[in-house]
């Protein structure tokens, strides 16, 4: 998603936690700061914030400010307290990301002014000035160790593994899938679950499908490098937006999820990964240690978790306020066996159940749903 901002307002150093922490403080906010709302465009579109984009009292140029959305739903760990204060300690490191200014004692992002690389290049090839641009991106990244990222973090000490650690970083991602995902959702989706073939011990497959990583010096992170994410501003340099899910840890996963979310042709995908190595080993050597085996690796834990997080977005996705939304069975469960054919490799599946066996299943899940549970969608 193209808008950002923090959970809480995010100041010189600190964090100013609004409270109520609803969607509706971003817009009061905007209008506060502007002192006319003709100025401030917004909500913008985004699932898990409210998003409104307004001019600076200077006239000098936008910034944005968001506000989570109440009933949205995490699957995805995020290890630093504020997206502004991380992006305040690497700005001087990485020249592509949105610079952070000071409004009132609220540090809020300035606006990138141009066009996600999504909206100019949908489903096409990247041009390739944008490879360039990516595997530098790439290498700015590489060249950010752990002790040079000052911003405060929320996760837990058990999620930073040592330095160097590649196995013990990925499986903290599935720790957080197993607790986070399975476990919290346990409660309304086992069912389902169990029908599409996912057990409790489907996660313990996975980690042993996955595991045996090399051992890679660790880096920062952006984890979610997609192509809503890139901006092409109007002079053609890359900006990387949306910092919420950034990490230290494994240079390689980075590369991995950005190839699978980008779903790049054969040909350019070849020219950006010989790139990336290229690139990360000049300022972190090592980095690449062993990727051809581990890439594969790797990029079958990201089939594997959107299994668990779509399986429960998909089902939230056919619940209305009127009711289910039994016209979208056929096209929810089409989208669901192609997931579940994805990952079902690292995951053990003996059998990938079909369009027809997955509507099933889907239609006995919404008819068994409390009355006011249909209320509830993404």
């Amino acid at each position: 998603m193209h808008p950002s901002y923090p959970i809480g307002l995010t100041g010189m150093g600190r964090t100013r936690t609004m409270a109520p922490p609803m969607a509706s403080a971003a817009r009061q906010w905007a209008e506060a700061t502007s002192g006319d709302m003709s100025l401030v465009e917004g909500p913008l579109k985004g699932y898990h914030h409210e998003t409104y984009v307004l001019w600076l009292p200077d006239g000098s140029g936008r910034v944005k400010v968001r506000a989570p959305r109440a009933e949205a739903l995490w699957f995805d760990r995020r290890c630093f307290r504020s997206e502004e204060e991380l992006l305040r300690s690497v700005r001087p490191c990485l020249p592509q990301v949105p610079e952070v200014l000071d409004i009132g004692g609220v540090g809020v992002q300035r606006f990138i002014e141009g066009r996600t690389l999504g909206a100019r290049r949908p489903g096409r090839r990247v041009p390739e000035p944008v490879l360039e641009q990516l595997a530098a991106l790439f290498r700015d990244l590489a060249a950010i160790g752990p002790a040079q990222v000052t911003a405060p973090r929320r996760c837990s000490p058990e999620d930073a593994p040592q330095d160097g650690d590649s196995d013990g970083f990925l499986r903290r991602l599935i720790v957080f899938i197993q607790d986070q995902v399975y476990e919290r959702h346990r409660a309304e989706f086992a069912g389902l679950f169990r029908e599409l073939g996912v057990v409790d011990e489907t996660l313990a497959r996975l980690e042993k499908n996955v595991s045996g990583l090399a051992d890679r010096p660790f880096c920062l992170l952006h984890a979610d490098l997609h192509r809503e994410n890139l901006v092409l501003d109007p002079d053609g340099r890359l900006w990387a937006i949306d910092w919420e899910l950034a990490m230290i840890g494994d240079p390689l996963y980075d590369l991995a999820t950005h190839l699978y979310l980008m779903d790049y042709r054969a040909g350019q995908r070849d020219r950006l990964v010989r790139a990336w190595c290229e690139a990360v080993e000049s300022v972190r050597p090592g980095g690449t240690r062993q990727w051809r085996r581990d890439l594969r690796l790797i990029t079958d834990f990201k089939c594997a978790q959107s299994v668990f997080t779509d399986v429960v977005r998909v089902s939230l996705s056919l619940r209305s306020a009127s009711g289910p939304r039994w016209a979208a069975l056929p096209g929810a469960a089409a989208r669901l066996q192609r997931i579940i054919l994805r990952g079902a490799g690292p995951l053990g599946l003996d059998e990938v159940p079909g369009t027809v066996k997955i509507m099933a299943a889907l239609a006995r899940w919404l008819r068994h749903l409390p009355a006011q549970a249909t209320h509830r969608r993404t």
